[in-house]
């Protein structure tokens, strides 16, 4: 049993989505306690597309995890819509799930709790250090700890990435995300995405009646409208499938849900020692929508190798070029090829011309699909 004091971990988890929550149930059950920081206070929303494939079902089971209980949309149907609206409509392999974030998040801090795992919330990590063999983390508070083993499961972008020096951080991106929640009539058990200039949106259901309705597009976009609704007037309407969200949903934010500067960029998944996952060490364009599924899988390596480490008694070296290795294996071709297929979308001809070759190439659909997404693991 790895246990701490009040100011030294073995180790510290800096996140807390669906990264650094299933890693930290993963040690929770091997003996080996972590503090997971959050700088917001559970539960709370995310911009998210809140699609999971179901490649996450058997780890899940294995934290304990009794999905049922939220009550997700079961989804196994997909449809792709170029930005004039023609569009085509295929089965989804594996199949995935719609949960929104703000619940599962929350139900995974909820049974990370029970388990043990300590939480800082509504709590920011300034700094990292790492000397002689130790993790020095300064916090907004004022307060320093220490840790043997970091995990750096912090999302898209944040103070860290500059403090860190990390090369992607200065490279100012274009993109930012748009997400709502909404009432709509589709059917519960298909994904659609929508492509508009510049641009795509995701749109499935969740828990409830209730729908996840999140769009990706530049800043430019928004910089010639002025606004997000005269942006979504002037640009998102112009696709027919979108324009029905827009007149017939009722939109359940006063205000949507924004993230700037969202980057797809090549990271690193080890950064001055620290071990990152999810979002920290790479994001997948959410055409592919599979960052959930991706996040919960990162989570799931960082924490076997971190118990390896205290269990094999490893030296960091090796836990690292472990942790790289399996790292890169799992998912490097998948984000490479994220970013190849993202170049197809947003562009008014080229998607228009994708959809139109794909809709006569099913076989290449389920093919496209399969490598963006893992086998159940």
């Amino acid at each position: 049993m790895h246990k701490s004091n009040n100011s030294t971990w073995p180790v510290i988890i800096v996140g807390g989505g669906l990264a650094g929550l299933t890693a930290a149930l993963s040690l929770a059950d091997q003996g080996i306690q972590a503090l997971v920081i959050e700088k917001k206070t559970y539960p709370f929303h995310r911009v998210c597309g809140e699609y999971v494939s179901n490649e996450v079902l058997p780890y899940l089971q294995q934290l304990g995890v009794d999905l049922e209980q939220l009550k997700p949309a079961r989804i196994n149907r997909f449809m792709l819509s170029s930005p004039l609206g023609n569009f085509l409509e295929t089965k989804l392999d594996l199949g995935g799930f719609g949960i929104s974030r703000f619940s599962l998040d929350h139900y995974l801090y909820q049974l990370a709790k029970a388990k043990g795992v300590e939480f800082k919330e509504g709590t920011t990590v300034q700094y990292v250090t790492f000397e002689q063999e130790q993790f020095m983390l300064q916090l907004n508070n004022g307060e320093q700890l220490y840790a043997e083993i970091v995990l750096g499961a912090y999302g898209k972008r944040t103070n860290l990435d500059r403090q860190l020096n990390r090369i992607f951080f200065a490279k100012r991106s274009p993109y930012i995300g748009v997400k709502y929640h909404l009432n709509y009539n589709q059917p519960k058990d298909l994904i659609a995405l929508h492509n508009f200039k510049d641009g795509y949106a995701g749109i499935s259901a969740v828990e409830g009646d209730t729908y996840c309705f999140c769009y990706l597009t530049t800043r430019q976009n928004l910089k010639q409208h002025g606004t997000i609704p005269a942006m979504e007037q002037a640009v998102l309407h112009q696709n027919p499938h979108l324009r029905r969200i827009f007149n017939e949903a009722e939109f359940l934010y006063a205000q949507p849900e924004v993230i700037n500067e969202i980057s797809f960029a090549t990271k690193t998944c080890i950064e001055n020692h620290m071990l990152m996952c999810g979002d920290a060490a790479g994001m997948i364009a959410p055409l592919c929508g599979n960052g959930m599924a991706m996040a919960i899988h990162a989570g799931k390596l960082a924490a076997t190798h971190t118990t390896l480490y205290f269990r094999n008694n490893y030296s960091r070296q090796q836990l690292e070029a472990n942790y790289s290795r399996t790292w890169k294996k799992q998912f490097a071709s998948r984000l490479q090829l994220g970013r190849t297929v993202q170049h197809l979308f947003g562009h008014p001809l080229l998607s228009e011309v994708t959809v139109k070759t794909l809709k006569h190439l099913p076989a290449l659909v389920q093919m496209l699909m399969r490598q963006t997404h893992g086998q159940p693991f």
